[in-house]
């Protein structure tokens, strides 16, 4: 069973309606990845994710779903791994390798060494959802949160928050539950 552990409302990082950044960082096939090299893209699913914690391990097999059915729709997934691996060394670059290749990741899995991007989107659990918006060749938050409403059954899920959001803006819809609680283990910092 896993502990709860739930975010309360961000106070710094990116909100919906927010311009977010780009980044180029190490992809687990050593070349690094940034937004732009997605040029067909209309938006983008960004999660900030790892390795060790139960919550992540429980929505991997989510978000390769949600690559699958969205990246053909142009919301491609790019995960992030935000964690100090000095003190969880599950969540190294060696281990996320592992974890990537073991899955049959189809989607980048990236390392913020830096924690530079995770603080700059507010991250604050794995996993957290940012679903982003190409307009005017910026890049709009459109949903910051979880990805469904039940991190321990797939088959119990009632709200697919990610999913719905997704489904609005592909219909040129507002996005009716633009932010969630993420639920997760909270990111590991540097000290």
């Amino acid at each position: 069973m896993f502990s709860v552990s739930i975010s309360i409302a961000q106070t710094t990082g990116y909100k919906p309606g927010d311009k977010a950044i780009d980044f180029s960082l190490k992809n687990i096939d050593g070349k690094n990845v940034s937004l732009k090299n997605y040029t067909d893209a209309k938006g983008y699913i960004v999660v900030f994710t790892c390795n060790h914690c139960p919550y992540a391990k429980a929505y991997e097999s989510r978000i390769e779903e949600l690559n699958k059915k969205y990246a053909s729709k142009g919301y491609p997934v790019i995960a992030i791994n935000p964690n100090d691996p000095i003190a969880y060394p599950e969540d190294s670059y060696e281990n996320m390798q592992k974890n990537a290749a073991e899955k049959h990741f189809t989607f980048p899995y990236l390392l913020d060494e830096t924690q530079n991007i995770a603080k700059a989107y507010g991250a604050l659990k794995t996993p957290h959802v940012y679903i982003l918006k190409k307009i005017n060749n910026e890049l709009i938050v459109k949903y910051v949160g979880a990805i469904d409403d039940n991190s321990e059954s797939a088959k119990d899920v009632k709200k697919k928050y990610a999913e719905n959001a997704l489904n609005e803006l592909l219909q040129d819809k507002t996005v009716k539950e633009p932010e969630t609680k993420a639920i997760g283990c909270s990111i590991k910092w540097k000290k």
